[in-house]
């Protein structure tokens, strides 16, 4: 793998297909290596990372596919399952899709005779994100274009079914807040949700809209993001429904935000694909400016490594990595 100047990436990861969407595991699956899922038109790949930045045996990075999984349609989102496991024997790989179809498609693989899927139907528009609970992973959460939030077992069946006012662009779970589930909806309204009682429980504000996506901080979990318009806003949930923070980053308006991993100070954003490239910022709440720009011809997916200040986008025919500082 090169390291590409050109565009400033740090890496960069050749594809046989355009990029729609890209994802980190960011479970724990008991190996040295990070797996990392891409969804093109009409496949998924699993595949493993490791970075001279983790490992000094490592001149750059190293990638190497695991499998290809036949998707026959157009990848719209990923999502691990936390049994996702290499060290088992046989080792265990467990992904949810998100596509163009409305459905989504739940993958389970050994890597070798033992390939099975199961299709959940219920949506009736566009799903536009998933997730599994983070810590047994025996359910996942979507959110729909349809104007609701679903929470489904591993056989397809509907556990849960909230009712938003607009389109539900984000939905995450957090590992210490296992009972809670928070959904960000496109009019700019950010929901928590109690699943036991299945009653919301506190909502944030944007005051501006498009809401196209949110983020809960893995490191502080009263620390939400998210981009509206062409701004970034952080809340801090204990001391207000609306943002502390807020700045304009991208002139054509925003689409992805995501919290780093490792750092609670420390996020991206990325703007809308332009007629032939990608921004992708990253920002420190410490500074005024963003710390890292970088562009991607006609960029998709944001997400950050598991355990370093890394991240990643897709693209055409490509994945590009960038390093940051922390």
């Amino acid at each position: 793998m090169k390291q590409d100047s050109t565009r400033n990436t740090s890496y960069t990861v050749d594809c046989e297909d355009y990029v729609h969407v890209v994802k980190f595991n960011p479970f724990d699956s008991g190996d040295s290596c990070s797996l990392i899922a891409y969804g093109g038109n009409n496949y998924v790949v699993v595949g493993t990372c490791r970075f001279q930045e983790e490992n000094a045996e490592v001149e750059g990075m190293q990638y190497k596919t695991l499998r290809t999984f036949h998707h026959g349609i157009r990848v719209d989102a990923i999502a691990w399952s936390p049994e996702t496991r290499l060290d088992a024997i046989p080792p265990q790989i467990r992904f949810c899709t998100a596509a163009s179809d409305r459905k989504l498609r739940l993958f389970t693989s050994d890597l070798q005779d033992k390939n099975e899927f199961k299709t959940f139907d219920g949506h009736s528009d566009y799903i536009n994100d998933l997730v599994f609970a983070p810590n047994e992973g025996q359910e996942i959460a979507s959110v729909s274009d349809d104007h609701t939030c679903r929470v489904w077992d591993l056989e397809g069946n509907e556990k849960a079914h909230f009712v938003l006012r607009s389109p539900g662009m984000s939905v995450c779970w957090h590992p210490e807040e296992a009972f809670k589930l928070m959904v960000a909806e496109k009019n700019g309204t950010i929901r928590f949700y109690d699943l036991i009682t299945q009653q919301a429980i506190l909502s944030l504000e944007c005051e501006q809209t498009p809401l196209m996506s949110a983020d809960w901080c893995l490191k502080n979990t009263l620390k939400i993001g998210a981009v509206a318009g062409s701004d970034w806003l952080i809340w801090d949930i204990t001391r207000s429904s609306y943002p502390q923070d807020k700045r304009p980053v991208h002139v054509d308006r925003a689409r992805l935000f995501r919290w780093s991993r490792v750092n609670e100070n420390l996020f991206a954003t990325t703007g809308y694909p332009g007629k032939t490239t990608t921004q992708l910022l990253v920002h420190h709440l410490g500074h005024p400016q963003p710390i890292l720009t970088g562009t991607a011809a006609v960029g998709s997916g944001l997400t950050w490594h598991r355990t370093l200040p890394l991240c990643a986008v897709g693209g055409d025919h490509k994945i590009f990595f960038w390093v940051t500082e922390m």
